[in-house]
């Protein structure tokens, strides 16, 4: 066999991988459900990766790890947020695919790599999760060997990190709609109150609502239904 025929039968292998990945990640119930099958198919599947976590991008440029398949995770995350360096933080930053072949001696993070390699990590993956020009975070493969991700292997990846985020896009974008469901005739309260103590049409008293969603971190149904149980406060 040469290596063409070689390179088609490990395309096909892996189309079909993804393929079935794929059908499981839209199968998941939930957003945390789903987190948690991506970073179980990323340990599974990706050749090298011995754990696996998913960091989320956040309001504010806050960054916070979710479904660590190992407490090291957060561990080695954590020196990535509290020092701003690191391979996760520049893939959400700088929109890139970030390899490291042995944090020991790699000079792109000067105080990020030695710490993380103290840690027992050596070799580490990095993918930007996004879907058109909005980031979701990142997905970050880990492994205690140098030299651990090959060429191959993050091109493998790189189509793998495409696909989570399809499903992670889609999760997320279903726990909205149940939550607004769930939550609408809170939120259509709140809008009424601020009708009538503003004198504001129901546009404005919904942006108020967001604007006050923004300010303080919350959602907008926790701002609704704080509205509704002080408005006699206020």
């Amino acid at each position: 066999m040469n290596h063409s025929e070689h390179g088609t039968e490990a395309d096909t292998g892996l189309a079909e991988v993804l393929g079935r990945i794929a059908r499981t990640l839209q199968a998941e119930p939930d957003v945390d459900t789903t987190l948690r099958a991506i970073v179980k198919a990323a340990v599974d599947h990706i050749d090298g990766a011995e754990q696996a976590g998913i960091s989320l991008a956040e309001r504010r440029g806050r960054i916070r790890t979710v479904a660590p398949t190992a407490d090291l995770v957060t561990e080695i995350d954590r020196i990535q947020y509290r020092t701003h360096e690191g391979p996760c933080v520049d893939a959400i930053a700088e929109h890139e695919i970030f390899r490291v072949d042995d944090l020991a001696t790699d000079p792109r993070w000067p105080q990020f790599a030695p710490a993380a390699a103290g840690s027992g990590v050596r070799s580490m993956l990095s993918y930007r999760l996004f879907l058109t020009d909005s980031t979701l975070g990142a997905l970050n493969l880990y492994s205690g060997h140098p030299d651990a991700f090959s060429d191959r292997t993050a091109e493998d990846g790189r189509m793998f990190a495409t696909h989570a985020a399809i499903a992670l896009a889609a999760a997320q974008q279903e726990a909205h709609l149940r939550a607004a469901v769930e939550h609408r005739d809170t939120i259509g309260m709140a809008k009424g109150i601020l009708m009538q103590h503003h004198d504001v049409d129901p546009v404005r008293a919904f942006r108020i609502l967001v604007e006050a969603s923004q300010q303080n971190n919350m959602k907008l149904h926790q701002v609704a239904t704080w509205l509704v149980e002080h408005h006699r406060d206020l």
